[in-house]
């Protein structure tokens, strides 16, 4: 199997591309700006595209042979390329690291501490509009809607908040979101056509992150 990460010098993929190249036998492409000297791992499981994956011809190099497409950041300019590149290609299967709140669900006292954070969502908003890109694919999709992100070796526990449900969670580990990543690459069939919402168990009663 052949894996393609999108913006793959991130701090996700940093977690993750150990345990692939470790727990699995897949192929990674990695892509990115200067991507091959921002990880500097030397494998023969890997390939690097550097670039501006803005770029649809350095998407198309980024994700021939790829099965499955790992998007680290759900942005409408890499969103675009990549799911224009994987219909051409006849790639199906997309995992994107996306953002809580695209669907104004975020309630309670965090709904009202996370929008003064960040703002509030517009249906112009970029990362509305890339949920919709990503929801609109067609695509055996999985997008995350993560809530506040921090490390924290060891700890990979997650929960995850169907679409339509209000959004509670206040945080959320990169090495659990990581750990679900690898959790839907084991399992194939598992949550194709989604969005999730991804938090920490117990953060639910929280009104910000612990870490503010």
């Amino acid at each position: 199997m052949k894996l393609a990460i999108i913006g793959a010098a991130g701090q996700i993929p940093g977690f993750l591309i150990p345990r692939l190249l470790e727990e699995t036998d897949y192929e990674l492409t990695l892509a990115g700006r200067n991507v091959s000297w921002r990880i500097g791992l030397a494998d023969g499981r890997i390939s690097y595209v550097d670039g501006d994956l803005s770029d649809i011809s350095k998407v198309r190099q980024a994700l021939v042979g790829a099965e499955v497409v790992f998007v680290n950041e759900a942005s409408p300019a890499l969103l675009e390329p990549t799911i224009s590149v994987m219909k051409e290609l006849g790639i199906k299967r997309l995992i994107v690291a996306g953002v809580l709140g695209v669907y104004d669900e975020v309630v309670g006292p965090f709904g009202k501490w996370n929008a003064s954070m960040i703002g509030g969502y517009s249906p112009t908003n970029n990362r509305v509009i890339g949920a919709r890109l990503v929801d609109e694919s067609g695509l055996d999709y999985t997008y995350l809607r993560m809530t506040w992100l921090y490390n924290q070796e060891g700890n990979v526990a997650y929960k995850l908040i169907p679409q339509g449900e209000p959004y509670r969670g206040v945080q959320v580990t990169r090495q659990a979101v990581a750990q679900y990543i690898m959790d839907l690459l084991q399992d194939p069939t598992r949550d194709l056509g989604v969005s999730v919402g991804i938090v920490e168990p117990g953060s639910e009663y929280l009104s910000k992150p612990s870490f503010y």
